[in-house]
Order: C-alpha cells, then sequence, then structure tokens
C-alpha cells in the first residue's frame, strides 16, 4: 500500500488556503445534507452521517452550519437536492480517476468534467471503466507520535483492522472494511489516541508508479478536478517514486 500512503502525505503537504477551506466546507456541507436525507437526522442512528459531522467538526466548521445542513437533508428547512455521480476515467500516463460529485444540475457537472479532464490530459470513460481496479474501505491516518505500531495491531485486529500502512514518516494509515470504520474509530477513541482523516476510500488494488513529472501532471489535474464544487473527492492508483517524493517536496 505504498502508493497509498505516498499518495495520503502529498495530499496532507498541499496546504489549505483559505479560499480552499471554503471549498472544503462547501463539500461538507453536501455530504452532510444528503448523508441526513438519506437516514436521517440523528447521528446515532446514521453513521454516514456521523462520520460527515466528525469531518466537519474536525476541519472547524462552526456547529450553526451543520445543524442548518442537517435540517436541510431532513427538509425542517428548504434547500437543494443533490444526485450523487461517481465519473471514472484515466488521467496522464493511464493513472485510472474517480470522481464522486454531488449535484443539482447535471448536465453542468458532466461537462465540466470533461472540460476539465480534456484540458488535464485525462479522458473520460463509461460507469464501470476503472472502478474494478478499487476497493471500497475504511481509512484513519494516526499520527505515529500517539501510538506504536504493535500497539495498534493489537488494539485494533478484533475492531476489523484488514491492513497497516507504516511507509509515511509520520502517519499510520489503518485500512478496514466499511462496515467497521465505526468499530476502529471507537477502539481509538476508547484508548485515547488521536487519529485524523477518518473517512471511506476507493483503494487501488494495484498502483502505477510514476516520477516527478509525470506525477506533477495527475496532480494538477486531481487540483483541478477538487476545485470544482460539485466534486466531493477524487482518487486515482497513482503511485510515486522515492525520487519523485524528492523533486516534489523540494
Amino acid at each position: 500500500m505504498s502508493g497509498h500512503s505516498k499518495w495520503a502525505t502529498i495530499k496532507r503537504k498541499k496546504a489549505a488556503t483559505d479560499q480552499k477551506r471554503g471549498n472544503l466546507f462547501t463539500k461538507l456541507v453536501k455530504e452532510i445534507t444528503i448523508a441526513a436525507k438519506m437516514g436521517g437526522g440523528d447521528p446515532s442512528g446514521n453513521p454516514r452521517l456521523r462520520l460527515a459531522i466528525d469531518t466537519a467538526r474536525s476541519n472547524s466548521m462552526p456547529m450553526d452550519n451543520i445543524q442548518r445542513a442537517i435540517k436541510k437533508g431532513t427538509g425542517e428547512l428548504e434547500g437543494v437536492s443533490y444526485d450523487e455521480i461517481t465519473y471514472e476515467g484515466y488521467g496522464p500516463a493511464g493513472i485510472a480517476v474517480i470522481v464522486e460529485t454531488a449535484t443539482d444540475n447535471r448536465n453542468r457537472t458532466v461537462a465540466d468534467m470533461r472540460h476539465i479532464m480534456s484540458r488535464n490530459n485525462g479522458t473520460l470513460g463509461e460507469s464501470g471503466s476503472v472502478s474494478w481496479m478499487f476497493q471500497r474501505k475504511g481509512s484513519v491516518d494516526v499520527p505515529k507520535g500517539a501510538a506504536g505500531e504493535d500497539q495498534l495491531m493489537e488494539l485494533l485486529l478484533d475492531a476489523g483492522l484488514e491492513d497497516l500502512d507504516t511507509d509515511d514518516e509520520n502517519y499510520y494509515t489503518v485500512i478496514c472494511d466499511v462496515k467497521d470504520l465505526e468499530g476502529v474509530k471507537k477502539a481509538l477513541e476508547v484508548s485515547g489516541i488521536a487519529y485524523e482523516n477518518a473517512r471511506i476510500d476507493f483503494i487501488p488494488e494495484n498502483y502505477i508508479e510514476l516520477e516527478a513529472e509525470e506525477a506533477r501532471k495527475v496532480i494538477k489535474l486531481i487540483d483541478a478536478l477538487e476545485s470544482n464544487d460539485d466534486v466531493q473527492a477524487v482518487y486515482s492508483n497513482m503511485d510515486i517514486s522515492e525520487n519523485a517524493m524528492n523533486s516534489l517536496n523540494d
């Protein structure tokens, strides 16, 4: 899973500007609204909503914003209705790309996705064209200063741990089945172990390793996609060589 940890490292180092924070809040509000609409406004009985609220709070979203998003989802307040659409395609160097969107205008979104892909050496594919290369998994980052590898293994095996990525210099990445994500979070919380970025990921079964020039092109494509207001998340099977990582970090 080296590709997973290296890409996670790059994403963490892409510091959030105020503009990006505003973009992030838009995405989080949409996720909270959709989760509340699908599963109700009580986070104790709605794991997706609970995860969305936790993510919003960890990114300093005010509780008033969270509550308004929930009420829009449950219909207590008037709000926009969003459709969830997943797009698949290929980026530079044949990298597989999955884009999750939440939109109130399907025609606008598909046109935007085609435009962004074509402008950044990518192509939009058919549904199922690349998703077979990925698995849907729960994922949690644990700072290495918060726990040791053996401690995490012992603690989380019974909670559903499937893999523990140790390649990142500063973080362990815990991988589990989606249904076990809440159990993993609870086990960490009960043990007093800090964690970050609890999420549901598309994780590739295999990665394509890129050198710096091609990696930059893929990162440019992903940045362009993530900057679109309709895009909720972007996944790829990019791995980054050690030489490329050093170059990208310079």
